[in-house]
């Protein structure tokens, strides 16, 4: 089967706009996480977000596009266009069959819905439902981006919450292992509007703590819930001999993934079939692995699992594992791209970010948490997990690419 490798990546995060950016600010444990303020947040049990500053739509997007588009979509689009630049795809041309758009979201679309409700509301002028704007957002992921840069190749838009990044790639290498040359693929999501976060309140999980310091703490003894945070990242994953003939440079193979899903009541033991399962596709044992970018909810429960999970494959405290996110926030189905993202930076650097605001993982989670600062490491062989609401949990395997 063809070996499916990234070429190009894309990232918009609260700590970096920009691949090299981002990847600075990880490395120097700069976080992006502070009070909200794209709206008043004193009425909401939420206070703290990693918000994208210092982008400006107008800068990246035409004039068109701006009233069609929420800001997940710009941020989409923005991500999307620096990973084709990235990896040396022309921005303009004519129609590419050989490219696909792949992506994934959970809560985009809240703000275009709020918007349009207001409207209706206040002026009464608009006849868009929330649900069509919803629905317009996942079109989005694989529809706005696909006309924007005439990809015509196959297109999908998955939702499965947090593992929507992870199972977009891996739906990516399947179709790349069907013959497309390339696909667009990863994920931007978020929704920090009122709408956006009544909603993630409700769903709970979240931390009330005001202090951005260590707010978001997976593993950590005191851990009462993750901050949200928007963004993503998009990633260009080709055919590795397609990638050899036009000479681009490669960050790392997607050698391994794997899905599985957790029935409602049934025990949490998906994650690490997940695991297990990354590894057997990747035909890699346990010792091949470097890194683990844990999925990290910091939910005490949720934590205890996945430490469990990594203990069972690995052993005890067997291998560094990291949660790099605790800089930018839960991401939604951005936050496994992202992870991904980091993960290949990882590889190309030799170097595993660490997790800020945590000091040392509680007694109950055996495992060796990169804290206080990165740490060099001969990577080779890196493994990211992602889990989503209602049950999915997926895990991809990235490598040094043989070219």
């Amino acid at each position: 089967m063809s070996a499916a490798v990234v070429t190009g990546l894309g990232v918009a995060a609260a700590n970096g706009l920009g691949t090299e950016a981002y990847w600075r600010a990880t490395l120097d444990g700069r976080a992006g996480i502070r009070e909200i303020t794209r709206f008043d947040p004193s009425g909401y049990p939420v206070r703290l977000a990693g918000e994208v500053s210092g982008f400006v739509a107008e800068e990246h997007l035409p004039g068109r596009l701006l009233p069609q588009t929420d800001r997940m979509t710009r941020l989409s689009l923005y991500a999307a266009e620096q990973a084709l630049a990235d990896a040396g795809v022309p921005a303009a041309g004519g129609l590419r069959y050989d490219i696909g758009v792949a992506t994934a979201s959970s809560m985009g679309g809240f703000e275009f819905g709020q918007r349009e409700l207001e409207n209706l509301w206040s002026k009464g002028g608009s006849h868009v439902s929330a649900y069509q704007s919803f629905a317009w957002f996942y079109a989005v992921n694989s529809g706005q981006i696909s006309i924007r840069h005439n990809l015509r190749g196959p297109g999908a838009a998955l939702v499965t919450d947090h593992a929507g990044g992870l199972d977009a790639v891996g739906h990516a290498r399947r179709q790349i292992r069907r013959g497309t040359p390339a696909i667009l693929t990863g994920g931007v999501d978020g929704a920090l509007c009122p709408l956006g976060i009544a909603g993630l309140v409700s769903t709970g999980g979240y931390t009330s703590r005001t202090d951005p310091d260590g707010a978001y703490r997976p593993f950590a003894a005191d851990a009462d819930g993750a901050v949200p945070g928007e963004g993503g990242a998009h990633l260009l994953l080709e055919d590795r001999d397609a990638a050899r003939a036009r000479g681009a440079k490669v960050y790392g193979e997607l050698a391994g993934y794997a899905a599985t899903f957790d029935p409602a009541g049934a025990p949490e033991t998906g994650l690490r079939r997940a695991i297990t399962g990354a590894l057997r596709d990747a035909q890699v044992v346990p010792a091949d692995v470097g890194l683990v970018f844990a999925d990290g909810t910091a939910d005490r429960a949720a934590d205890r699992a996945e430490a469990a999970a990594l203990a069972a494959v690995f052993g005890p405290r067997a291998v560094p594992v990291t949660v790099p996110k605790t800089m930018v926030g839960r991401l939604q189905a951005g936050a496994a791209a992202l992870d991904l993202a980091t993960a290949l930076l990882a590889l190309r650097d030799g170097v595993a970010p660490h997790t800020a605001g945590v000091d040392a993982p509680a007694p109950d989670c055996p495992i060796d948490l990169v804290t206080g600062s990165p740490r060099s490491l001969p990577l080779n062989c890196v493994l990211v997990l992602a889990r989503g609401r209602g049950g999915f949990n997926a895990a991809a395997v990235l490598r040094r690419s043989q070219q």
